[in-house]
């Protein structure tokens, strides 16, 4: 169904706009579309390929984190087996958990309904549109707030804080909406600095997109009767994604939301003229 060309296009695309606050999903759904590529998007072996390079994103974070995984997820099976939380890791790791709870759930019971919106171009120009006006929200939240990240800072979120992010994680399951711009908007509302709520939303991304796309592993399979495409979006996506998260964590120590967020509504705006001639 899609060329090596047009695969290699969709996971760098994919790869790198998973992490900037501008919606991978959106930018997939819109480019074919504004290019006229002969596919259906709303096919199981297109929405196979989507997952394949969210699962190559989440292998981009795991090894760019890896370092953190292994702290949070050992500092985690001390706690269990002590009973009580030791250290700020151990912490970060069950607010992830329960960050990660809403958007599992509402995934599974919404799977079908989600992908039939990749078909409606229009309605994801809509979000992006939409997604720039939540990245200015975002920054007007920010307004005075101290830089730094500090884990323990993160580790002082409340579970209702860390629930309420998982919450917003929800509206990045509509094309157009961005998981990284949503659940740091999410962040800085619970008082967060940028790139604190970055790092917490990068954490977050790696078993939530993980998880989803391993539960699609057969259906991968079963739907990608030629690899060479699906192999190269895999790796294009992969190192899209590690080049990005690498930027982005020194992007937000001093800059701020604003270019992402005129972007979206330029590039929203946009698609609608284009999509409409």
């Amino acid at each position: 169904m899609l060329t090596i060309f047009q695969a290699i296009i969709l996971g760098l695309l994919q790869g790198v706009s998973e992490l900037f606050p501008i919606s991978s999903l959106g930018h997939i759904a819109l480019l074919p579309a504004l290019l006229h590529w002969n596919i259906d998007q709303s096919s199981d072996a297109f929405l196979s390929f989507v997952v394949l390079t969210h699962l190559a994103t989440a292998t981009a974070l795991l090894i760019f984190f890896w370092r953190d995984w292994v702290r949070i997820i050992r500092d985690m099976i001390r706690s269990i087996i002590n009973r009580r939380m030791e250290t700020a890791y151990a912490r970060i790791g069950f607010l992830i958990v329960v960050s990660s709870i809403p958007v599992g759930i509402l995934g599974l019971l919404l799977q079908t309904k989600i992908q039939a919106l990749f078909a409606s171009p229009r309605l994801v120009a809509i979000m992006l549109i939409g997604n720039g006006l939540v990245l200015f929200l975002a920054e007007f939240l920010a307004r005075g707030a101290v830089g730094g990240t500090d884990d323990r800072k993160l580790a002082r979120m409340t579970w209702m804080q860390s629930f309420a992010i998982g919450l917003a994680q929800c509206l990045a399951l509509i094309p157009g909406l961005s998981r990284t711009g949503v659940t740091m908007t999410a962040g800085i509302g619970s008082g967060f600095s940028r790139d604190n709520a970055a790092r917490y939303a990068f954490l977050l991304a790696t078993p939530v997109i993980f998880a989803a796309a391993i539960l699609k592993v057969p259906h991968i399979i079963a739907h990608h009767g030629e690899w060479s495409p699906a192999i190269a979006g895999f790796l294009c996506a992969a190192i899209g994604a590690y080049l990005s998260v690498r930027y982005l964590t020194k992007y937000f120590q001093t800059r701020t939301l604003k270019p992402f967020a005129t972007y979206c509504i330029l590039a929203g705006i946009i698609s609608l003229v284009l999509l409409a001639i």
